[in-house]
């Protein structure tokens, strides 16, 4: 018998998977190499999932963070962090070159910056971030809050250190906020113990709401907040030149322990030819080459149960957005 959920997930998956995609591939577009270097965990907090996007010819791309399809019913949240068989003892830690701190060093009507140092990082600060004239070092973490309609959200953060963001809608009408879960990782990737970006400086342009990016191996890149309301946020990213050397250019950072215990949980692809979407577990995902790519949940999780579906599309050789047609 199919209950009222199923009947949701029937019809609301394919519907997010289809708004997620363009209907048709335009000339131009890149089908990328997808890489899944997930391994199983038993710890909730440590991120075991990496889905690697990896192409010598990319130069533009978006990224999505939409509500997971459940969530308009959803109204219990469950934020908590869950430590069960977790060892961190062997992390390596850094002390911050300045005292911790909080500072708000940028601020309009609509938008500002949020910058904290920590006692202690995993990796040296020695990024700085700069708005104007105005430069900060030695922040660990960067949030871009915006004003909503009766109060101020936390959408979008940055790990300048080691090149983590996480993004996030608008919260739903239901929830007076959602929770992060996923992170994503932009550039030129590297190890060092794990994956990261090695990340010179950012420089924040408030008029176009655009992250400039200067990276340390001297290419750069731009991740433009063109987009976001109460279903979804999309992100422009641009580089200079494309990223070779079988690197990945962009990545989905997470974590996986359970199908009840998860930040995400499934995978689809949009293989270039095919007549539909190829969907699945994501921890078993053996890869392939896609046009699209949607990582997410279609049943709730006790982890981070509000947090986004991510979407990576519209892969492009060409710098330049898509001309949009004038309408007469």
């Amino acid at each position: 018998m199919m209950t009222l959920f199923s009947r949701l997930r029937s019809v609301v998956l394919p519907l997010a998977l289809a708004c997620a995609a363009c209907p048709a591939l335009a000339a131009g577009d890149v089908a990328v190499e997808v890489k899944n270097e997930s391994e199983p965990v038993l710890c909730a907090e440590k991120d075991n999932v990496t889905i690697k996007a990896i192409s010598p010819e990319v130069r533009r791309f978006q990224i999505e963070a939409a509500h997971p399809a459940y969530n308009a019913g959803l109204l219990r949240d469950n934020w908590d962090a869950d430590w069960t068989d977790c060892e961190m003892k062997g992390d390596p830690s850094f002390a911050a070159p300045v005292p911790p701190r909080r500072v708000t060093f940028y601020e309009s009507i609509d938008y500002w910056l949020v910058g904290y140092t920590f006692p202690t990082f995993w990796r040296p600060a020695d990024t700085t971030f700069r708005v104007g004239d105005r430069v900060e070092k030695g922040l660990h973490l960067v949030q871009l809050w915006k004003l909503g309609k009766d109060r101020s959200h936390e959408l979008l953060v940055v790990y300048p250190q080691d090149g983590y963001w996480r993004a996030r809608p608008m919260p739903p009408q239901q929830l007076a906020s959602s929770a992060y879960g996923s992170s994503f990782l932009f550039g030129p990737i590297e190890t060092d113990g794990r994956p990261v970006v090695n990340i010179k400086e950012i420089e924040f342009d408030p008029k176009t709401t655009t992250f400039k990016l200067s990276f340390k191996d001297g290419s750069s890149g731009s991740l433009k907040l063109d987009s976001v309301d109460e279903n979804r946020m999309v992100l422009d990213a641009v580089l200079d030149k494309p990223v070779t050397g079988g690197k990945g250019f962009v990545a989905l950072r997470s974590m996986y322990v359970t199908e009840f215990n998860n930040d995400v949980a499934r995978i689809a692809v949009r293989e270039p030819g095919a007549k539909g979407w190829r969907e699945e577990p994501l921890m078993p995902f053996i890869g392939g080459k896609a046009t699209d790519i949607w990582m997410g949940r279609t049943t709730h999780s006790r982890h981070n149960t509000s947090s986004p579906d991510m979407v990576f599309r519209n892969f492009s050789k060409d710098p330049n957005p898509p001309v949009v047609p004038v309408k007469k």
